[in-house]
Parts: C-alpha cells; sequence; structure tokens
C-alpha cells in the first residue's frame, strides 16, 4: 500500500497532538496517510496500554487512515541501533511514502528527540540499495522520502515552515480529545500530568493561533526541516 503521507510517533497522540490539522487537511484533500506508533506508550502515567490502543483506533478513524501500525519498541527505552532502524526501515519500504513527519529534534521527553533521530537516518538509509530488507520473504524496494518535516512539541522551536492548517484547526482538539484517558476529563480519578489540565486544550489552540498569525491566517503548524528547501514561483508564498 502506496501512502502519501506515513507520520511517526514515539508514543500514540504525539503525531494528533503536534501534526492533526495537517493530518485532517490532506485526508480532506484525499491523500492517503497513515501513522507508525514506535511504542505502546506504557510508562504515561494515565491509562493502560490497552486504553492506548483502544483510543489510537478512535484516532484513526477520526482522521481516515489508510494504516496504523506499533513497532512496540519500549517506551522510554528504545535505542538508536541498527535492528530497530531496520524496523523504520521496512515500515518506509512497505509504504513508500512522499512526506515523512517525526517528532521534535529536541524536546522535554527524551523519546521525542530519540524518535527524531531514529526516523530521520532511517529515512535516508531507507534509500540505499545495498541494505536489503524483506517483509514475509519478499524482497523490498528501495524507497526515500522526498521530504521529511519534523513537528513541534512542547519546547517551543522555531519553525522552518509554516501549514495553512485553518479549515481544520478547529477539529484537533476533538481529535486529540479521542486520547480520553490522557487529557482533561471532569469524571477522571487519575494522576494530574503537565499536559491533562484542562487548559491544555487552550493551550493547543493558542499555539496554532500564534502560528498562523504569522501567516495572516486563523490557524498553523509548524515544522523544521535539516535541509535546504526550493520554490519555483516567488509570487505564491504566504
Amino acid at each position: 500500500m502506496k501512502l502519501d503521507i506515513l507520520a511517526f510517533g514515539a508514543h500514540p497522540d504525539d503525531v494528533e497532538i503536534s501534526s492533526g490539522a495537517t493530518l485532517l487537511k490532506y485526508a480532506k484533500a484525499g491523500k492517503s496517510i497513515g501513522i507508525i506508533d514506535l511504542t505502546e506508550g506504557e510508562l504515561g502515567t494515565r491509562g493502560s496500554v490497552e486504553k492506548r490502543y483502544a483510543e489510537a483506533q478512535k484516532a484513526s478513524e477520526f482522521l481516515g487512515l489508510k494504516s496504523r501500525e506499533n513497532l512496540n519498541l519500549g517506551d522510554g527505552f528504545f535505542e538508536h541501533s541498527k535492528e530497530n532502524q531496520l524496523k523504520v526501515i521496512e515500515c518506509i519500504r512497505k509504504y513508500q511514502p512522499e512526506i515523512i513527519l517525526a517528532n521534535s529534534i529536541q524536546d522535554r521527553h527524551p523519546d521525542h528527540a530519540k524518535g527524531a533521530k531514529l526516523v530521520a537516518e532511517a529515512s535516508f538509509l531507507s534509500g540505499l540499495k545495498k541494505i536489503e530488507t524483506k517483509i514475509n520473504g519478499v524482497p523490498q524496494e528501495a524507497h526515500r522520502p522526498k521530504i521529511l518535516l519534523h513537528y513541534i512539541q512542547d519546547f517551543y522551536l522555531t519553525p522552518d515552515i509554516i501549514l495553512d492548517v485553518s479549515d481544520t484547526g478547529g477539529q484537533k482538539i476533538d481529535l486529540i480529545k479521542c486520547y480520553e484517558s490522557q487529557f482533561f476529563s471532569p469524571n477522571s480519578s487519575e494522576p494530574d500530568t503537565p499536559i491533562s489540565g484542562k487548559e491544555f486544550f487552550n493551550y493547543i489552540e493558542g499555539r496554532m493561533l500564534s502560528l498562523g498569525r504569522e501567516l495572516g491566517v486563523t490557524y498553523g503548524e509548524g515544522y523544521t526541516i535539516n535541509r535546504t528547501l526550493g520554490v519555483n514561483d516567488l509570487f505564491n508564498l504566504k
């Protein structure tokens, strides 16, 4: 199955929190989208692995995903190893995406930066023909995405790109609420966390409003990239 966009997250909900409006925008445009969760989020203070899978399924349906997989690399302790690089390479070659979205290159949770580096390096290595991988005994073709973008998470990083998501930003909070064990609920007896307060939803919207303001639009989502981007029309920039 070839995908237009393949988004990676260190934990279930990483992708939705930081690039949910982007995925909603392109799903609305008819693009095929998938998500790869690197871990089950099993060390999270709230909820359980079983709940996270159920919530991820709910979010996947909200997004209209074509595919979602969990590599179960080990929350908090996954390593930047050859074994894990090959697992990510297999996913990239399986779905042959044009665009990859990955975790923030620097953030409060160490898994985010580790995930960013793992996916970035695997995205490059996936294009090398001499690295051989197989799925069910069938050799895979080498594939390198056209572009790899890192979404911005808890730490504010100056974006290299801001995408206008005004048409879908209003749906993003409802998407995030699919992970009801992780976020604010008046009926929850779970411990408080930095993302479980009611104000977190205001923070998410405020980030989108702030980035949108830089473009002169309502909502934006920001990304960083490790190379120079080119354009072919200076009259079509925001």
